[in-house]
Parts: structure tokens; sequence; C-alpha cells
């Protein structure tokens, strides 16, 4: 008896592999590996906003609409509770990254009323940090939207749909398709060329130097 349950195990275990349960597996692991790579670099971004908001606000002090918008959209990032196997969840969290983003570009056109601020070694160092975290923030979420791409492909194609189903694995919500456009080129942070005309006004003396 205990010989036919150890072939039976055994054939049981040979049956899951051919349907696929070793590859959903891995792909799995896949998709939640990409999906920390993504939030790495939503972290690493808001990082930024602090020191950001700080170093702009010493030559732009009165820009207090912008300086909220970019405190309240960080703060309401640091609020959501992210499920990204949720569609619900993973639609707040895009909607919030997205205002985000939105208020930061906001923050960075205002340099273009400062001559001052625009050549501020500090300002120009975190401008540079920014555009590169965008870019990183690009590339996480491509491959985080493939590895979901390729995980729902797979447990929907017969016979791993069998194995699937078996074990309860259910296909993974996505970036939406508009948030998939928008991403293919990284939002553009460096507004010191083809920025349309500043409007004419006298530009503040910049705070004491700390550097």
């Amino acid at each position: 008896m205990k010989t036919i349950r150890v072939l039976l195990l055994m054939l049981l275990v040979a049956a899951l592999s051919g349907c696929g349960y070793n590859a959903i597996q891995k792909q799995d692991e896949a998709v939640k590996a990409q999906w920390s790579e993504v939030l790495n670099q939503y972290q690493r971004r808001a990082d930024l906003v602090p020191n950001l908001v700080n170093t702009v606000k010493g030559y732009a002090a009165h820009e207090d609409k912008v300086f909220t918008e970019v405190t309240e959209a960080r703060s309401q990032v640091g609020r959501i509770q992210i499920n990204a196997d949720d569609a619900q969840s993973l639609a707040k969290f895009q909607a919030a990254q997205g205002q985000l983003g939105s208020a930061l570009s906001r923050l960075m056109s205002v340099s273009e009323n400062y001559p001052n601020l625009k050549a501020d070694g500090l300002f120009q160092n975190l401008q540079a940090q920014l555009e590169g975290t965008e870019n990183r923030i690009t590339v996480a979420r491509n491959r985080y939207i493939q590895a979901v791409q390729q995980y729902n492909t797979m447990i929907r194609t017969f016979p791993n749909n069998l194995t699937a189903k078996m074990f309860g694995y259910q296909p993974k919500p996505n970036f939406s398709v508009e948030n998939e456009q928008a991403i293919s080129t990284a939002p553009t942070v460096d507004f010191g060329t083809n920025a349309p005309p500043a409007q004419s006004q006298p530009a503040p003396a910049p705070a004491a130097s700390a550097h």
C-alpha cells in the first residue's frame, strides 16, 4: 500500500510538472520581483520630494500652491495600502503616483522664473536625480507590465489553466492601457531649453546659500 501511495505521488508530481505548475511558480515569483522594483523606484522619487521643495522654497517662497500640491500628493502616495493583486488597489496607487508626477513637473517648471534657482548647484543635482529616477520608473513599470502579461497568458493557456484553477491562481491586474502609453517616454524634468518664455517678473533675492 505504501508503495502504491509513493507511485501515485510521483505520478501526481509528474503530471503537475507537465501542466506547468513549476513554470507558474517561477513566473509568479518574477512578477513579485518586478513589483518590488516598481515600488523601490517610486520610493526613490518620493524621497527626493522634501529636498526639492526646500531648495525651490529658498528662491521662490511665495509659490505656496505648488508646494502644497507636491506635499499633499506625496502624502497621498504614502497613505495608500497597496495590494498589486487587487485591481482597485492598483488603480488607486496608479492614480496617486500620477498626481505626484504631475505635481513634481509643475514644481520643476517654477525654475523658469528664477534664474538664480536654475543656476543653483544643489537644484541642478536634484533635478538630475529626479530625471534619472523617472527613467528608472519607466523601465521598472514596463518590465512589470511584461511580467504580468506573461503570467496571465501562462495561466490561461491549456494545460496550465487546469493547474492554475486547481491551485487558485488568478489573473493579475495590470497598469491601465492609458498609463502604459504614458510611460513609454519618461517625463521631461529639464525645462531649461524649449520651455515657453517665462512671465516677466523680478526674481527675489536668494536665501543665504548653505553650500
